[in-house]
């Protein structure tokens, strides 16, 4: 019977809709208590998130809290696994807003530090959407009651650090420990939460379009939109949150990648692109199908010798050159030299941006250099720069220009 009611509990678990969520709302013990009683709650687990230090420990936490110069210190946080077709993701941070005091900064009560700081640490956008309106609601509310600004950071989440064991249950071990209660008393009514709507940034934007339970949404967050850096702005974004954009593709799988001119979609693609794909998209948008530049990039074609692209960029100052697509740092002008090619030279390339291929093509035997990130032919690499160094033979017109003091951190 036992084993029976095991295996019944642990196919639930795989089953449900799980979500996960993290809040930080004072010392761990108590907000633990608070959200492992709640129905659809499958698992509490305290810890510490925020922090920009790896492996923190209870001690260290506490010797950081005091704004340790140059370290973003971890909250205590509580980790929430829940299943949402039980309990909803807006009843559980309205139940976060209402646990505390989210407007006294470093501190709850008398625990005063940075690491009691009030933070929720989303894992989608929905979570992040519905904690932004709510926010929203309960400033107001919190107002009239007479009581400042919210100080509650809102921020992804990156790595939730499980507490030791002595801190897990505290509560449950010791019901007579510490459990400090610091709700302001002030609580939602019937608001309806409004989440945030976006409208058209004008110009090129591109759009992703996710959705909750969406596993591929997540694969291709996690793959390829959270190392983007291309210049065209990109937006993930559920698809109840646009407003004034004109689609001609019904939604009906996610994600959707919309490539959007002036609010009006140009294009779209739906369901999972690897890194690859997704950067000849880019490129077909941002640089035109039938462009110099994308023949160059993903038809393998190549520049003139001396083209108008070269001559601007063979006595730039100093700096770097990226990706047109991708927005990689690919070579640096500290490795720039005149062959008399026609093309642009350097000995390197950026370590680690490149990928060198065997190229047959044309009957001759060559090595092809490819954007390590989007795949976009560059040129050629030949042993016969000065010195018996190697000659990065590349094309200008797939590359941009950016001054050192201007090179994004």
């Amino acid at each position: 019977m036992k084993k029976l009611l095991l295996f019944l509990s642990l196919s639930v678990a795989l089953f449900a809709k799980t979500q996960t969520i993290v809040f930080a709302a004072g010392c761990f013990w108590g907000v633990e208590k608070h959200f492992e009683h709640m129905d659809g709650v499958i698992k509490a687990t305290s810890g510490y998130a925020g922090g920009d230090y790896d492996n923190p420990t209870y001690k260290k936490v506490l010797s950081y809290r005091k704004n340790s110069e140059g370290v973003t210190n971890h909250t205590e946080s509580v980790e929430v696994v829940y299943d949402d077709s039980k309990i909803s993701t807006e009843q559980l941070i309205k139940s976060f807003w209402e646990l505390h005091n989210p407007t006294q900064g470093n501190r709850q009560g008398n625990d005063r530090g940075n690491n009691y700081r009030s933070a929720l640490f989303y894992t989608n956008e929905t979570q992040k959407s519905i904690a932004l309106a709510t926010k929203k609601v309960y400033q107001k509310l919190l107002k009239k009651a007479g009581y400042g600004t919210i100080t509650t950071e809102i921020k992804p989440l990156k790595k939730f650090y499980p507490a030791e064991d002595f801190h897990q249950d505290y509560l449950q071990k010791h019901p007579f420990g510490y459990c400090p209660n610091h709700a302001t008393g002030v609580k939602f009514g019937n608001q309806k939460i409004a989440v945030d709507m976006i409208q058209p940034l004008g110009g090129k934007e591109i759009v992703v379009i996710d959705a909750e339970h969406c596993p591929f949404c997540a694969k291709f967050k996690k793959n390829v939109t959270d190392h983007y850096k291309g210049s065209i702005p990109l937006r993930t974004v559920h698809q109840d949150q646009l407003k004034g954009f004109k689609l001609h593709t019904k939604i009906e799988g996610t994600p959707t990648v919309l490539f959007v001119v002036d609010g009006e979609e140009i294009y779209s693609y739906v369901g999972y692109m690897d890194e690859k794909k997704f950067y000849r998209a880019v490129g077909k948008f941002k640089l035109g199908k039938e462009s110099k530049a994308f023949d160059v990039a993903f038809k393998k074609s190549t520049d003139s010798r001396f083209c108008k692209k070269y001559e601007e960029f063979k006595h730039t100052g100093d700096g770097v050159f990226i990706d047109k697509v991708s927005g990689d740092i690919l070579f640096d002008t500290r490795d720039r030299f005149n062959s008399g090619s026609g093309w642009l030279s350097f000995y390197k390339a950026v370590d680690g941006a490149v990928v060198e291929k065997a190229d047959y093509a044309l009957g001759m035997k060559r090595v092809e250099i490819l954007a390590k990130k989007s795949g976009a032919h560059l040129g050629h690499v030949f042993n016969d720069a000065p010195g018996g160094r190697q000659r990065f033979c590349i094309n200008a017109t797939i590359l941009e220009f950016v001054p050192r003091d201007k090179i994004k951190k």
